[in-house]
This record gives C-alpha cells, sequence and structure tokens, in this order.
C-alpha cells in the first residue's frame, strides 16, 4: 500500500484542472467509498490502538505512529453502519488531515487510486433524505462510489467551537454590515451551516451555495440581468472540494469573464499543504483560509468590511 501513496505530493497538477483522484476504500460489505487523495498522509495496516476510557464510542483507540499520537475513528460505525467486527489488526487505517487536525480512519480495505474530473462527481440523489452521511457520489467501472461527508463525521465525533470571541465584531462593523450580503459556496452542509452562523455573527446576510456549478450558474444569471457581483456582494467565500466543479475552477471562471472578475474571492478549504498559497495566486483568488476557525473567517469579513468602508 505504500507504493501506491509514493506518487500522492507529485500529483498536485491535477488541481486547477477541475480533475482529481480518489482513493477507493471498503467498510462493511462491497460498497465502494472515496476520499480524495489530498486529504490523505498514508496508508497502512492497522497498528496496535490504546483505548482511552471515556472517549467516543467511534474512537476505537490511538495509535502512536512517526512519533505522533493519532486518534483512530472507526469510519464504518461513525457514519451508521455496524462497526468493523472483525480484529482491527486486520484492517487498514487511512491517515487523513483535515482542517489542520490529524486522524485515522479504520477501514476494512484498500482498492486503489483512480484519476477523475470533478464534473464526474455528483451531488448525491435527493431521495437519500437529511440524515446520510455524504457529501457527493460518482461512478468507477460501472460501480457506485460514495464520497463520504467526512466534515459532518469530525463535527459529531470531535465539535470545534463556531462561536467568535469577543471584541472581533465591534458595534460599528456590525451596524455596516446589515446592508451587506457574502455569497458562500460549499458542498458539507455542516460547513455551510458553520460557515453562515459566523458570518450571521458579523451581521450580514449570508447566500449558500451548494457547489461551483451551481455558483458560476447563479454569478451568470446575475450579470445577464445587468448587474455587478462585486456590488450585490462584499465576497464570495468558496470551498474547494466540490462536485461539478471545484473552487480553483470556478475562481479561474469567474476572473476570465470581465462582467465579474472584480468579486472578492476567498477560498476556504479543510485541504492542506503548501501548494494551496501557489494555487490561489494560480487562478487569481484575493485570500486563502484554513477551515474551520470562527475567529479567522469572521476577521476575514471584517477586514474586508473595514476596506470597502
Amino acid at each position: 500500500m505504500a507504493g501506491v501513496m509514493d506518487s500522492v505530493n507529485q500529483r498536485t497538477q491535477l488541481v486547477g484542472q477541475n480533475r482529481l483522484e480518489l482513493l477507493l476504500f471498503r467498510l462493511n460489505g462491497s460498497q465502494l467509498y472515496g476520499i480524495n487523495v489530498f486529504k490523505v498522509r498514508e496508508v497502512l495496516q492497522c497498528p496496535d490502538l490504546t483505548v482511552l476510557p471515556k472517549s467516543h464510542p467511534v474512537v476505537r483507540g490511538v495509535a502512536n505512529i512517526r512519533g505522533a499520537t493519532i486518534p483512530i475513528l472507526d469510519l464504518s460505525m461513525a457514519t451508521g453502519l455496524p462497526g468493523l467486527q472483525e480484529e482491527t489488526r486486520k484492517s487498514f487505517v487511512i491517515i487523513t488531515e483535515y482542517n489542520t487536525k490529524t486522524q485515522g480512519f479504520l477501514v476494512h480495505s484498500v482498492e486503489r487510486i483512480v484519476n477523475m474530473n470533478w464534473e464526474e462527481i455528483h451531488p448525491p440523489p435527493k431521495g437519500t433524505g437529511r440524515d446520510h452521511y455524504l457529501t457527493a457520489v460518482t461512478r468507477v467501472d460501472n460501480r457506485m462510489v460514495e464520497i463520504i461527508d467526512v466534515e459532518k463525521v469530525l463535527a459529531e465525533v470531535a465539535p470545534s467551537s463556531e462561536s467568535v470571541s469577543a471584541g472581533v465584531v465591534s458595534a460599528e462593523v456590525q451596524d455596516q454590515a446589515v446592508l451587506l450580503r457574502v455569497l458562500a459556496v460549499d458542498d458539507s452542509s455542516v460547513a455551510r451551516k458553520q460557515v453562515s452562523r459566523c458570518l450571521q455573527t458579523v451581521g450580514v446576510e449570508v447566500v449558500a451555495l451548494n457547489d461551483g456549478r451551481q455558483a458560476l450558474d447563479y454569478l451568470r444569471k446575475l450579470v445577464d440581468e445587468g448587474k455587478r457581483p462585486e456590488e450585490e456582494f462584499l465576497m464570495m467565500i468558496s470551498d474547494i472540494e466540490m462536485p461539478e466543479m471545484d473552487g480553483y475552477t470556478l475562481t479561474a471562471e469567474i476572473r476570465s469573464d470581465p462582467r465579474m472578475q472584480k468579486l472578492h474571492i476567498v477560498l476556504h478549504t479543510s485541504l492542506s499543504g503548501v501548494f494551496n498559497q501557489a494555487m490561489v495566486k494560480k487562478v487569481g483568488a484575493d485570500d486563502f483560509l484554513a477551515k474551520f476557525k470562527p475567529d479567522d473567517l469572521a476577521q476575514r469579513v471584517v477586514d474586508r468590511i473595514k476596506a470597502t468602508h
């Protein structure tokens, strides 16, 4: 499995071309699941786990990996399925980094990496209801692959504070914010709610959309009506990983259209890595912000309000 992951760091050229690579794995049964390779540090046979008293039931224990103590989550149990019953030593762990935090996901088996276009990644079917843990679906070799909303899993297992600290938003800024709107784009329902609640603390109105394609269509409709996005919205805060169209491609499309290219864009993502900074410049975004730090996000909006007033 180490061989499968050896070339991960050489794959950053896919980003910005509306492409991604998925690491395919299984939980219980034959259903295939996928996770973006850029979230994955390594894959290994499950090491010895130390059980922590009073920890969340989904946390099967912690492991010492390369000098760091990392929590190992049973991804099957976390998504409402029966937990992995076999001996953990027979399972695999996918070490990931989300929102600057490192954790391992216990899975039954890991298959391979597939190269795909974001246009082949689609939102979950509308009939799946509200309680599912999917952020997207796709097909590989004519088999359905489900992409899990990891941000939802982590928000349930280890919820982070969503409150903005006192002093970040002044009364004067809140007064100025009342008439302003921010466009928020994210495919995760949990992330959309987190961003919306944070921005509502600042005082702005939030228009939330589900993916890059939807956002681009929305903005194009605005300009077709003779409106200017930079006048309609204080800024756009967009996720990077999204079905149909990723945030890099969305930004590049906006910048290539003279009618909307002045819109202030902040890319807001759980993806880690220094290549993000280079990509921000390449596609023309104004700023980059790691998820999810309410004070940092609120401060970006406050700074933008001050800059425009």
